[in-house]
């Protein structure tokens, strides 16, 4: 995979350089609520520019029908990367129209512009290959270069992502540099012990990681709404408590086989539970209640793993040389459901180890229950894209660099 480094190296002052970025940032109407995956796609911004370079950026953001939606403009994301890099940066009202053309055009050397939300056009996220195609070819012509620096979108089978490499001499950013990097080091020759703790709401959602991880790691933590489903496969009651019934085959299969391979598999002892979930938006208390993690009210729900997980949790990573996490342990949103995340972070600080954390909700959690990211080994800037990198799957952004 030819990186910017060579890039740089072979010169690129003059040139349209097309950066695939990931600003897909979190927005509370037009405020940008973490700017974490802005912060990470400067240092290759602000090397091309300069180098003396045409700097293009393009991204999505949100979920967007194909269509322009004023409620998910890269606006915002714009402004906030002129603010990082100290610098003007031009904006495109489209991705590929005359306001694209002209903005791209009216770069001078070092300049940066950022195209409006990439997945305004159908043709980004489009199944039909010629359809994608017509995107990725609109979007050459904007540009003389391409270089990858989205991680977290490169799971994704994108115009951007996939097609347009293949249409530009490309190269990997400082971001997937790092990210690829770091990712081997949980995959290959990996310093053991290796922990690692998941969250989140759905097991669904990492089965195809746990199933590869069960090759891998030493000891895995569950928490998060995920664990209800591993309770509910070991018998227990789990209440109204997030719990995916048709995933319970899949855990009894996940829990033997650890048995036999060795890896310890370490479930909630104790969890906090209410009758209802909790108000975001008020943060208003929610009063819950700590009970034994096999004794949940069949009319109340879990939310948080309680005092005591917090210490097994903590103990259980104390002696890691590698740590991944990837979820939160409960609803960290609410200050009453946010000590089993923060006791996990925490360990995580604490820990000599190579700490690596994947991206998604666990990042947020770090933010904002106010860790200092330099306290971890890596925060990584792509959750689904770690995670399936992590089950040894093709990525096709990753793919389409490697050539």
């Amino acid at each position: 995979m030819k990186t910017i480094d060579e890039l740089l190296h072979e010169g690129v002052e003059g040139k349209r350089v097309f950066v695939r970025a990931d600003l897909n940032v979190p927005l509370d109407g037009t405020t940008i609520t973490d700017d974490g995956r802005i912060r990470a796609v400067v240092p290759t911004v602000k090397a091309l520019a300069d180098a003396g370079a045409r700097v293009v950026v393009a991204s999505h953001l949100g979920r967007p029908k194909g269509a322009p939606d004023p409620a998910f403009s890269l606006a915002p994301a714009a402004a906030r990367l002129g603010e990082l890099l100290g610098a003007d940066v031009a904006f495109a009202t489209d991705t590929v129209g005359d306001s694209a053309a002209e903005t791209v055009a009216g770069l001078g050397n070092g300049q940066v512009a950022v195209l409006e939300n990439l997945r305004f056009n159908a043709g980004e996220t489009s199944k039909d290959d010629a359809e994608r195609g017509a995107f990725a070819d609109r979007l050459a012509a904007l540009a003389d270069l391409y270089v990858g620096d989205g991680f977290g979108a490169v799971h994704r089978k994108h115009a951007s992502v996939y097609d347009l490499p293949a249409r530009l001499p490309h190269a990997a950013g400082h971001l997937i540099a790092t990210e690829v990097g770091v990712l081997k080091k949980l995959t290959d020759d990996v310093r053991r012990p290796y922990v690692v703790a998941l969250g989140g709401a759905k097991v669904s959602d990492k089965l195809g990681v746990i199933d590869h991880l069960l090759e891998k790691a030493d000891r895995i933590l569950i928490g998060g709404g995920m664990a209800y489903t591993f309770l509910k496969a070991q018998g227990h009651e789990v209440g109204i408590s997030l719990l995916q019934e048709d995933q319970i085959p899949a855990v009894q299969e996940y829990l033997a086989r650890a048995k036999e391979r060795g890896v310890e598999f370490v479930l909630p002892v104790d969890v906090l539970v209410s009758p209802e979930f909790p108000d975001l938006k008020t943060k208003a208390p929610a009063n819950p209640t700590t009970v034994a993690a096999d004794a949940i009210p069949a009319d109340e729900e879990g939310l948080d793993i309680g005092p005591e997980t917090r210490k097994l949790y903590a103990s259980k990573l104390a002696d890691a040389a590698t740590v991944f996490w990837n979820g939160p342990m409960g609803v960290f949103e609410h200050p009453d459901y946010a000590e089993g995340t923060k006791a996990v972070a925490q360990a995580l600080v604490d820990s000599p180890a190579f700490t690596v954390v994947g991206g998604g909700d666990s990042a947020a959690a770090v933010r904002i229950l106010g860790f200092d990211e330099n306290a971890f080994g890596h925060i990584s800037t792509g959750g689904g894209a770690s995670l399936e990198y992590l089950e040894g799957k093709t990525l096709p952004g990753l793919a389409a660099l490697e050539d």
